[in-house]
Order: structure tokens, then C-alpha cells, then sequence
């Protein structure tokens, strides 16, 4: 079965992956990571690397392949991106969405340990994500007339406002449980 965990930045969906294909046997898969490491070989900030891929698109080429190959070559894996649903349709698609106060607070408190995402105040994480998920949904409508904030391209949606990740996990594996 492969699994495709997308929503909203600060929901959880890559520490939810994780722990989903552990507790699966999966193999696990982050875009976000590697994201992470081309921003950091630019010298670029997370929202910096956006606004560059608005001009460059051979990084979202090149991220778009490697999302097109594992979902082409690989099974029983659990990928965490936000456009997963796009470029593996035959996977179940879960949305993860939030309270943008309580995203930004777990980005803001989990800037420490990423390198290209530096917070000073919480109205700065805020701020950030909004800007980089505006960024994003605009191109990603443009480039591929895909809007990964559209409940239609999804199987699954969970508020994680409130919710530990072991909550949200309980949730998430209940509804893949049964179709495997």
C-alpha cells in the first residue's frame, strides 16, 4: 500500500509519516527534508527557496521526478509531501490541517533544529508560513493545475489541532488499517 501524507506546514506530517511507516514495517520517504537540503546548499532560507523556485523550476523537477519514481517503483511506503497526491494518485491521500496559531508554535519551537527555518517571534513563523504556502499554492496551481488545499484530492482529513502525534496516529492508522 502506499500512503501519501500532505496538509498544511506545522501539522505533523513528516514526524506522522515517520511513526506510521514504523509502525507499518514501511519504508518512509520526506520531500520536506530534501527541500530542506537544497536550501541549505543555496545558502537560502525554506521561504527563500520558494520564491526561487518560481523562476527555476528544475528544483521542483527535480523534486517532482524523485516523488513520480518511488511512486512508480516502490510499494508499502508512507511519503510525506504536499504534492504526493499529485504525482502518486494510486496512493490513500490524507490531508493534515491545523489551527495556524498552533502550527506555527510547533514550527516556531522546532526552528531550532532546522537550519533554514529561523524564527524569531511567533508573528514571524506565522508569517512565514502563510507567505511560503501562498508561494507554493500559486505555482503549484500554475505549473500543475493542482491546489493541494483542495479536500477533493484527498481520501482522508484530520485536524490535528489539539491532538498529540500518537492521537493523530491512532486516527490515521484506524482508516488505512482495514484496506490492507
Amino acid at each position: 500500500m502506499k500512503i501519501a501524507i500532505s496538509g498544511n506546514a506545522g501539522t505533523g506530517k513528516s514526524t506522522l509519516a515517520k511513526k506510521l511507516a514504523k509502525k507499518l514495517g514501511y519504508n518512509y520517504h520526506g520531500m520536506g527534508n530534501i527541500q530542506r537540503k537544497i536550501a541549505k546548499q543555496h545558502g537560502l532560507t525554506i521561504v527563500e527557496l520558494g520564491e526561487l523556485e518560481k523562476k527555476d523550476s528544475s528544483i521542483d523537477n527535480e523534486i517532482d521526478e524523485m516523488q513520480k519514481k518511488i511512486g512508480e517503483t516502490k510499494d508499502n511506503f508512507v511519503i510525506d509531501s504536499w504534492l504526493s497526491a499529485h504525482f502518486i494518485p494510486d496512493a490513500y491521500k490524507i490531508f493534515l490541517y491545523g489551527d495556524i496559531e498552533e502550527r506555527a508554535k510547533r514550527i516556531y519551537n522546532s526552528s531550532r533544529k532546522r537550519e533554514v527555518e529561523k524564527y524569531g517571534t511567533l508573528n514571524e513563523a506565522i508569517s512565514s508560513i502563510q507567505q511560503r504556502e501562498k508561494t507554493n499554492r500559486e505555482r503549484w496551481i500554475k505549473f500543475y493545475g493542482f491546489d493541494f488545499l483542495d479536500k477533493k484530492n484527498y481520501d482522508f482529513f484530520i485536524d490535528t489541532s489539539g491532538k498529540t502525534p500518537n492521537e493523530v496516529l491512532d486516527l490515521i492508522y484506524n482508516k488505512v488499517n482495514p484496506r490492507l
